[in-house]
């Protein structure tokens, strides 16, 4: 009895002493980058090759893994196949972005799954995979419009890649090279800081309403492109994110979370949007070294 009471005691103790908070688990971000081979504008001296072989080594310094999304119909003659090759050698699956990156909302649905098909039959001789992301994020302000693209992809066995994380990288391209060329270094490294914060105000506002809505991080899917801004801030970009917790993980890890379940073209409705619900920090425009 003397035991019993004596055990009985010393579990009422160590109920009474508070348990350490279980520790959140790391944020998770898959990194996509689309527009190969060419996005926006060259600085002076730069070539397509030396941006996806920066872009490359960056993200192999990290061991970040990463999904490209190509158009075929972009670049100058072996541009593709240069780039392409860079690529896959090291590694690093790509998808469907659409043969000339038309919008769906300004084509409509036969010229826009034609371009599907014309990429297609390009891109998968060279190893493509069957994954899809919509040019300009527009999948058919028009539901009838939308699902028949969704039908469309869902026959050719496409998977339709999701965005959660994107602070419009593209915009700072165009900018760097108008600098680049004029020499301002004093522009080009307020260009850095503002993409930089861009960057940090993204990823805190996509968090703060995933914990919100969700009570936990989704796995987030992070849009880039292949600019030549993108590949010159690349390693501090991957400091940023690794300083805020984030694990890298690849494209097809992300989207095994039910968050993503609509990007099954079989599912109806629109794939997920963007997280976040708060602005950016403004983006840099023509007023950006514009003489």
């Amino acid at each position: 009895m003397a035991r019993r009471s004596a055990r009985l005691l010393m579990a009422a103790l160590l109920a009474a002493i508070p348990l350490p908070a279980l520790a959140d688990a790391a944020p998770q971000i898959a990194l996509t980058f689309d527009d190969i081979p060419a996005h926006s504008l060259l600085p002076p001296g730069e070539t397509r090759v030396a941006v996806i072989d920066r872009i490359i080594a960056e993200l192999k310094a990290a061991r970040a893994p990463a999904f490209g999304f190509a158009n075929a119909g972009k670049g100058e003659p072996g541009e593709l196949d240069a780039v392409l090759a860079r690529w896959s050698e090291a590694g690093l699956p790509f998808g469907n972005h659409g043969y000339n990156h038309l919008n769906l909302d300004a084509v409509g649905e036969p010229t826009f799954v034609a371009e599907i098909d014309r990429n297609d039959a390009e891109l998968a001789p060279r190893g493509m995979k069957r994954w899809f992301r919509y040019p300009f994020l527009a999948e058919g302000k028009n539901p009838a419009v939308r699902d028949a693209v969704r039908k469309a992809l869902a026959d050719r066995h496409y998977h339709i890649a999701g965005v959660s994380l994107s602070f419009d990288d593209w915009a700072w391209n165009e900018p760097y090279s108008r600098c680049a060329t004029q020499g301002n270094q004093s522009a080009i490294a307020d260009l850095e800081t503002r993409y930089l914060d861009a960057a940090r105000a993204d990823a805190e506002a996509a968090r703060a309403a995933s914990k919100a809505r969700f009570g936990r991080d989704v796995p987030y899917v992070l849009l880039l492109h292949i600019g030549a801004f993108d590949a010159r801030m690349l390693p501090r970009l991957l400091d940023l994110y690794r300083g805020m917790g984030f694990q890298f993980i690849t494209l097809e890890q992300a989207q095994r979370d039910k968050f993503y379940a609509a990007t099954d073209p079989r599912e109806p409705g629109p794939t997920p949007a963007l997280l976040r619900t708060t602005p950016l920090p403004p983006k840099p425009g023509a007023e950006v070294c514009s003489r």
